[in-house]
């Protein structure tokens, strides 16, 4: 199985913390010398292991920030 490449680019922030101290965040991520991307997934305190996670273009981030933005946060019942 080929080792996959990554590039942390910039961290932007994080999102949460996991039991074993895990965080997930949000990350520019440059993943085997491709263009770099949005990348949110769980990661350890050394950036050495990662959990799964996604990956979105520039457009789709907009996409998402526009869809977070219209809901009515009030009314969901999560």
């Amino acid at each position: 199985m080929a080792e996959i490449k990554f590039e942390i680019i910039r961290e932007l922030g994080i999102i949460s913390y996991g039991s074993k101290g895990w965080a997930k965040e949000v990350n520019i991520v440059k993943w085997n010398d491709r263009k770099p991307k949005i990348d949110i997934r769980d990661w350890d305190e050394t950036h050495e292991r990662m959990g799964k996670g996604i990956t979105l273009s520039k457009e789709e981030a907009m996409e998402l920030k526009n869809i977070l933005n219209k809901i009515d946060w009030d009314e969901l019942e999560i």
